[in-house]
């Protein structure tokens, strides 16, 4: 099957999911074990003791979801690929049954006239890999880089746009310094080295991918938010804003484009601070096609007390808020997009912008989410605001097409513009995905 026509403008809207929220079926087809079925397995690990078994059942059902998707007029799915399910053990035999699955998804997209978008990493390691070490073993990045050529062999004749990772910043800094996310570590000086391994990872896919010779257009997703100071007139907040900046955008940004570990935050980190093998910045600086960028929320922050690994606090304000407690503030997506684009060696895509919200229970068929309809509303109106800039931007990826396992939240955060559940196949459009496809609909560039 051929890849569909070029979009006529050369920017498309779309919906965003990651395999191990949604798929279930972890135990099935040969599909290997990863670190977030480890995690769940600890006593208060994800909330009221949920479990990523289920998930949003779309193994079963993702003829559904691509008919759904077509129903809303998306013109792209970002989607990603589970490296269990592919490549079990990580480094070993290839699971035929885990690629087909990826390879009949690709078609369905295509005869909907969905361009697929494939991440390759959406956070579940594989659990053979973490028992060696994980991101902190350079194996691990060898392994990936294998991995990332399985897949874009067999389906890089289909698929025009591939991400090498998804927010390595989480990945590393919540899931090793903090612990709150799989495998649950407490230790910064892991986290760095963590986070050094996903960017080198990164790296050697590119490479990968490009000996290959397939014709896709390669990049990597960050997630970079509104940083600012609770008191911006007081030099110690303003440095301390600047600092947490640092922590988790630059320090992943600045030496994917080239430019390095930030000297502020290296200083800041000293002895933590990850070791450093000969060309491995080179490798985190190979040239990519695009760059993703995760929009969700302003933080505005304190200087942290002695002792914590982060430079800055969050304060909590009286502000509008998700129920995540994320403050609602469209105007930084168009400051963001601004920024990366700044920076960016290509074009710039928004690979997620979304909110989890308490939405009411299904009324006689439908969901009345009127808050994520205004947050939506408002941060596409900052995306049109980008576009009438003229700034390189070529994608909005709404976040979520379904409710899922939100991760150390389980299914009680909902971020889906549709509604599903872990104990049933039922998926009901909320207002949110009707006013969605209005929007698309009636979208003009």
């Amino acid at each position: 099957m051929t890849p569909p026509e070029p979009h006529p403008a050369p920017f498309v809207w779309g919906v965003a999911t990651s395999a191990l929220q949604i798929e279930g079926a972890v135990e099935r087809d040969g599909r290997g074990r990863s670190i977030w079925e480890d995690f769940q397995d600890r006593p208060g690990a994800i909330a009221n003791g949920d479990r990523v078994d289920a998930g949003a059942h779309h193994y079963d059902h993702w003829q559904d979801d691509i008919a759904l998707m077509a129903d809303l007029g998306v013109g792209a799915y970002r989607f990603s690929v589970a490296w269990p399910r592919v490549v079990p053990d990580g480094d070993g035999a290839v699971n035929p049954a885990g690629l087909g699955f990826y390879d009949h998804l690709v078609d369905g997209l295509l005869e909907a006239g969905i361009e697929p978008v494939v991440t390759l990493y959406h956070w579940d390691l594989p659990s053979a890999l973490q028992t060696r070490g994980g991101w902190t073993d350079p194996a691990t990045g060898r392994a990936f880089a294998r991995y990332a050529r399985v897949v874009v062999d067999a389906l890089g004749d289909r698929v025009e746009r591939v991400i090498t990772h998804n927010e390595p910043a989480v990945a590393a800094l919540v899931g090793n310094a903090a612990g709150v996310h799989a495998p649950g570590v407490h230790d910064i000086r892991t986290a760095l080295q963590v986070a050094h391994g996903l960017l080198v990872s990164h790296g050697l896919a590119v490479e990968a991918i490009g000996e290959g010779r397939h014709d896709v257009e390669v990049g990597i997703t960050l997630d970079i938010n509104v940083i600012e100071p609770a008191e911006p007139d007081d030099a110690d907040h303003r440095g301390a804003a600047d600092l947490l900046d640092g922590q988790l955008a630059r320090w992943f940004l600045d030496p994917v484009v080239g430019d390095g570990y930030p000297a502020d935050v290296l200083a800041f980190y000293g002895a933590a601070a990850p070791a450093v093998a000969p060309g491995d910045m080179d490798r985190i600086a190979a040239p990519i096609d695009f760059l993703g960028v995760n929009y969700y929320r302003r933080d505005v922050v304190a200087p942290a007390t002695n002792g914590h690994w982060a430079a800055a606090v969050v304060i909590a304000r009286d502000v509008p808020t998700t129920a995540l407690g994320w403050e609602v503030h469209a105007d930084g997506l168009h400051d963001v997009v601004a920024r990366v684009a700044a920076r960016a060696p290509g074009y710039v895509m928004v690979t997620e912008n979304g909110a989890a919200f308490d939405d009411p229970p299904v009324d006689n068929g439908r969901i009345h989410d009127v808050d994520r309809v205004a947050y939506v509303t408002d941060h596409v109106a900052a995306i049109q605001r980008c576009l009438d800039e003229g700034l390189p931007l070529r994608g909005y990826f709404l976040w979520s097409l379904l409710d899922n396992f939100e991760w150390a939240e389980g299914y009680r955060a909902r971020f889906g513009i549709i509604h599903s559940d872990p104990d049933h196949h039922v998926r009901v459009l909320k207002d949110s995905a009707r006013w969605y496809r209005s929007h698309i609909a009636t979208w003009t560039s």
